[in-house]
């Protein structure tokens, strides 16, 4: 299963090698994971790979319910669902973003950020659609005070036909694959090395506050913010490319800073809700590591400090940016304006003897204004 057009060949196990065939190889390692599913003395292991771990089924009013835990078990999941991601990866740059650079024609740092704002649109979209789905089926939405209720059994609930699958944890995951897949990718990808700690900066951010939900749990407001962070990103990633489609669409850019400010006041918001007030007026406010109960007035503290943080440093970035972006602006326009005034043709004045037209002089009636000579007598 090739991925990429082999232009040329490399020497084995060579950088150009290992890059142009990294998919292929990561490809091979999973169907190899599979394939131990077949057979009874690898199926134990290969499960570790493919399916969360630390499940424990209880009954309830509503019938039997699964509580998912974290443990080490789960990394070998991670490591799986990374591969995974590396090859849809691999599969959304060459049959869909590769054919579209060869279209647009693009400087080589406008297709490093095409290629970074069509694989961010594709992941933002799917993780938007999911989390919302999840707030929706377990009633997260409707129900408020779930947000912080019956911490910390309420981690990784499911019930009804999520009950063996876990989608909470699944979806938690998933999102620690991805953002973990997103560092080899800019050695696979040869992104530009300033471009580098950029990316490395919001990678590191993503799986800070990831894994913090997952490990305090604190999944379901984590499951929120996630998608509110996440729906703003992608109206950011669309409008970029259509601007480097068609430069003159910027104005999907103020709707997009419209949103961003929206989501940074709803997630500071929600979070002294949720951790301020919430799990401030709970019962249990001692540290239990058997029980997943992290709900003490340091570990909140720090935990509203990181959000709080956060918010303010992307504000602070997002009204620099848009200073920049105004100063740019009014800059463009006066360098409009100076260029028209030069370019506009300066009034001809018009002589007491006639009038210029094609770079002669005539007169009124339209003859040459010119002396007649006087014959000599």
């Amino acid at each position: 299963m090739a991925f990429r057009r082999r232009i040329k060949s490399y020497p084995f196990f060579s950088q150009e090698f290992l890059i142009q065939n990294h998919a292929d190889i990561v490809f091979s390692l999973v169907i190899f994971i599979l394939i131990g599913l077949m057979f009874e003395a690898t199926a134990k292991t290969a499960i570790l790979f493919i399916q969360p771990q630390y499940n424990i089924s209880t009954l309830s009013p509503e019938g039997e319910v699964s509580l998912y835990h974290f443990g080490w078990k789960d990394c070998a999941t991670i490591i799986f669902y990374l591969f995974i991601t590396i090859i849809l990866h691999a599969v959304v740059q060459e049959y869909v973003l590769d054919k579209v650079n060869r279209r647009l024609h693009l400087s080589k740092s406008k297709n490093t950020k095409f290629n970074e704002s069509g694989q961010l649109c594709v992941f933002y979209l799917v993780s938007s659609v999911w989390s919302l789905y999840v707030l929706s089926t377990e009633g997260y939405l409707l129900h408020p005070t779930a947000f912080y209720a019956s911490y910390p059994l309420c981690c990784f609930h499911t019930s009804g036909i999520f009950t063996t699958l876990g989608m909470v944890k699944f979806f938690y995951l998933t999102q620690l694959a991805y953002w973990l897949h997103a560092i080899p990718e800019l050695y696979f990808q040869k992104v530009r090395k300033e471009e580098i700690p950029r990316q490395l900066q919001y990678i590191t951010l993503y799986l800070l506050h990831i894994v913090a939900a997952y490990l305090l749990n604190l999944t379901r407001v984590g499951l929120v913010l996630l998608f509110l962070q996440y729906l703003s990103e992608l109206g950011f990633h669309i409008s970029r490319l259509f601007y480097f489609t068609d430069e003159n669409h910027h104005k999907m850019f103020d709707l997009w800073a419209v949103g961003f400010v929206f989501t940074r006041m709803i997630t500071l918001t929600l979070m002294f809700l949720v951790v301020g007030f919430g799990l401030g007026r709970a019962e249990n406010q001692t540290l239990d590591w058997e029980a997943g109960n992290f709900n003490t007035v340091f570990i909140r503290m720090t935990v509203l400090f990181l959000v709080c943080f956060t918010q303010s440093w992307l504000l602070w970035k997002f009204i620099r940016f848009q200073l920049r972006r105004w100063r740019e602006f009014r800059l463009e326009q006066a360098a409009r304006k100076r260029a028209a005034a030069k370019q506009t043709p300066r009034a001809l004045k018009r002589d007491s003897v006639g009038h210029h037209e094609n770079g002669l002089i005539k007169a009124e009636n339209g003859t040459s204004p010119r002396l007649k000579k006087i014959k000599a007598p």
